[in-house]
């Protein structure tokens, strides 16, 4: 498509040697003689550009620029003057002008700032765009009484700057709460960080979160950011928050009460205006009767708790979700648009959902794949679903069901996690043995063990 310039000069010369000389290099040109022609333009046909002279009669440029700016917020404006001066330019270009050139006009010089006008609105319309999708990919789904209420929550909540703590088990989209969150708020075009607290080991999380300087520990060859100075303006997302130790737990209060720290093995205070929010499987009340969690970041955490309801609580949402997931996966997969039937739908609300959306999720991708028709029967679903042998409720079905989804990338996490308890009640819920046994490190088995939330017999 044509991008369409709006020129705005009361000399007539003026605006047919510009209409001339932008119709040569492939714009399509209207014109207009003052600010009330162009404004009633620009409400009929919106340009991709407007070249816009500053003294004009009737109404000058800088107030058409006011107006048109008003009216039309992402609308790129040149202005043009014959008397310039750096106060004039300044003005424009805190009323929202993209640039400011001089008369007589270098004709080279109004197409290279054309051209690259025209090149920022269009990477404006990209990133529409590309913000839309991301939205969309992040949507929430369902419908149901829990979703309707957690989303309210979020919708009155997002637009404050208060700290928000997320519960919920495992695989039931607490992320996708937070970024809920923060695309609903005023720090949207700010970044959103995210740092999973118990993937990351303790010696290495206070560099995570705040940084380092050049030398602060062997192999800190340079300076580092931390997730905290990343996340300046925006929100930073600490996810299973319950595994963090009560060393980082007491730096990370000090900035949520004074919003200052300092890189590690660094001096300098650094100031930072970032929104936490913080999610968990834990319950963290518990976590602090145990010594575990410090009570007063709880508080300073929990200013507004968010539960996520697990999927077998609100039932109606699985054809919903399933939909949703299997045209996503077709699409991707660049597969035929497929169809689950009634009585598979029904055996998917029915069942119990241990592993949540992200289970649902990782069945209907499975489903895609494994699927040669273009109808899914319940006769494709696995075992468990029709109560056959092999299921979860036989011995050993709860590996199994996992098993039936560890091809698929986001089964690895809940895959590890019950390879690791039938490991560990292989060899008597012994932790050096079983770490033998599998062959890996017994410092880096019991990460694993306390990230997963593991309860250790004895």
């Amino acid at each position: 498509m044509t991008d369409t310039i709006l020129i705005v000069d009361d000399e007539e010369g003026i605006r047919s040697s510009l209409a001339g000389i932008l119709e040569d290099e492939g714009y399509r040109t209207v014109c207009a003689a003052d600010g009330f022609e162009a404004l009633a333009l620009c409400k009929r046909e919106l340009p991709g550009l407007v070249l816009l002279d500053i003294w004009m009669p009737r109404m000058d440029g800088l107030e058409t620029l006011k107006q048109l700016k008003e009216q039309h917020p992402e609308l790129n404006v040149i202005m043009m003057s014959g008397h310039g001066t750096i106060e004039t330019a300044v003005k424009s270009t805190k009323l929202g002008a993209y640039d400011f050139i001089e008369k007589p006009l270098s004709l080279e010089k109004v197409v290279v700032t054309v051209e690259n006008a025209l090149a920022m609105t269009r990477l404006k319309e990209e990133n529409a765009s590309l913000r839309g999708m991301v939205l969309k990919s992040h949507e929430m789904i369902g419908s149901s009484a829990a979703m309707q209420r957690l989303k309210e929550q979020i919708e009155m909540v997002a637009p404050t700057n208060a700290s928000v703590l997320i519960t919920g088990e495992n695989g039931t989209g607490k992320e996708l709460v937070a970024r809920s969150v923060h695309y609903l708020s005023q720090r949207r075009d700010k970044p959103f960080i995210e740092i999973n607290c118990a993937a990351i080991p303790e010696e290495l999380i206070e560099s995570e979160l705040f940084g380092h300087e050049r030398g602060a520990f062997t192999g800190a060859v340079s300076q580092k950011k931390g997730k905290f100075d990343l996340a300046d303006g925006g929100t930073l997302f600490l996810d299973e928050i319950g595994d963090m130790s009560l060393k980082t737990q007491a730096k990370v209060l000090r900035i949520l009460q004074e919003k200052k720290f300092e890189r590690v093995g660094g001096t300098r205070t650094l100031e930072v205006d970032v929104r936490v929010v913080a999610a968990t499987n834990k319950h963290l009340e518990e976590e602090i009767r145990n010594g575990a969690f410090r009570e007063d970041l709880y508080y300073r955490l929990n200013v507004v708790p968010f539960k996520v309801p697990a999927l077998r609580e609100r039932r109606d949402d699985i054809p919903l979700l399933a939909e949703y997931f299997l045209n996503a996966y077709c699409n991707r997969e660049g597969r035929e648009l497929k169809r689950i039937v009634p009585d598979a739908m029904e055996a998917l609300r029915r069942y119990d959902w241990p592993g949540n959306v992200r289970e649902l999720k990782n069945i209907v991708e499975r489903l895609v794949i494994m699927t040669s028709g273009g109808t899914i029967t319940v006769n494709h679903l696995p075992d468990y679903f029709r109560g056959e042998p092999g299921g979860r409720e036989a011995g050993g079905g709860r590996l199994d069901s996992v098993l039936e989804l560890s091809s698929l990338r986001e089964a690895r996490e809940e895959f590890e996690k019950e390879f690791i308890i039938q490991k560990l009640e292989e060899h008597d819920w012994n932790v050096s043995r079983t770490a033998e046994a599998i062959e890996l490190e017994r410092s880096n088995l019991h990460r694993k063990i306390k990230s997963y939330g593991i309860d250790i017999k004895k």
